[in-house]
């Protein structure tokens, strides 16, 4: 690249504003809200005032033969990757990388969310959700960008994941918090 020359973001394969068309088609409803770039929990908690509901966190993992999942629980949630994998049947878990990421849910680090199951066209990504998270409302999560925050209810949140072909697990992550 030349010195001129400034990096671009990629490209995302599916963009907020086709995902709130989505959503819309889908008849789910949702409370839209804007703000700076949030890379992390930390960053959320700081910026989001008195924004009402659960607030999450995702964590894209993978194990050694490439498997995939996405575990979306409460933003406080302590997850023991070790005590997880044991969960999930004695997986060796991993984080992805940030290609892999982009490759299989077409967003960047920091944006992740389960709206992003709108790229995983190939459902290779195993979607796993927080029991106690489930039972709050709202939820609140990026629509694939992280200037943004969406909130929708918890069956909301399930028919979106199902239209996107993939069967939600929700499972007690307590047991992952390797306490």
């Amino acid at each position: 690249m030349a010195e001129s020359e400034t990096p671009t973001s990629p490209e995302l394969p599916t963009s907020p504003e086709t995902l709130l068309a989505r959503l819309d088609a889908l008849d789910i409803a949702y409370d839209l809200h804007t703000h700076p770039p949030l890379f992390t929990v930390e960053d959320s908690k700081a910026l989001r005032g008195d924004l009402p509901g659960g607030h999450c966190k995702n964590l894209f993992l993978r194990d050694r033969k490439g498997a995939m999942w996405l575990v979306v629980c409460l933003e406080d949630r302590r997850i023991d990757l070790k005590a997880l994998g044991a969960l999930l049947g004695g997986v060796r878990l991993s984080f992805g990388s940030a290609d892999r990421l982009m490759n299989t849910l077409g967003v960047i680090p920091g944006a992740v969310s389960p709206f992003t199951l709108i790229n995983d066209t190939e459902t290779s990504v195993t979607v796993i959700l927080d029991k106690e998270m489930m039972g709050i409302s709202p939820l609140n999560y990026h629509p694939l960008s992280n200037e943004m925050t969406i909130a929708v209810t918890p069956d909301a949140l399930t028919r979106f994941i199902e239209a996107c072909g993939h069967t939600p697990q929700i499972l007690d992550l307590s047991a992952a918090s390797g306490d």
